[in-house]
């Protein structure tokens, strides 16, 4: 049992931390949709950025800062697990 290290030498658990993900280049083959945020509606629960597969979700000082569309493949999950309905999925081509 030599090899085991104390609990102080540990990562912390549950922390989710978006630089080690692998950010590939999805956006010229999106599914035909692209999510849009409603500002007013949002209240910065951060569920996108915790459920995007695709660290599409950017943040800043701890608050939603809005999309990479370079990296959004269009799945639509942060439409789904938004609390507050502020983002829609919009068709690619809407303005």
């Amino acid at each position: 049992m030599s090899g085991l290290k104390p609990w102080e030498a540990l990562e912390p658990g549950g922390v989710v931390r978006p630089e080690p993900a692998e950010r590939p280049r999805t956006g010229g083959w999106r599914t035909g949709v692209r999510p849009q945020v409603e500002l007013d509606a949002c209240v910065n629960c951060l569920l996108c950025w915790v459920y995007c597969p695709d660290s599409a979700v950017k943040t800043s000082d701890g608050a939603f800062a809005g999309f990479d569309l370079d990296v959004c493949k269009g799945c639509e999950i942060c439409a789904a697990v938004c609390p507050t309905n502020a983002i829609e999925m919009v068709a690619e081509h809407a303005g």
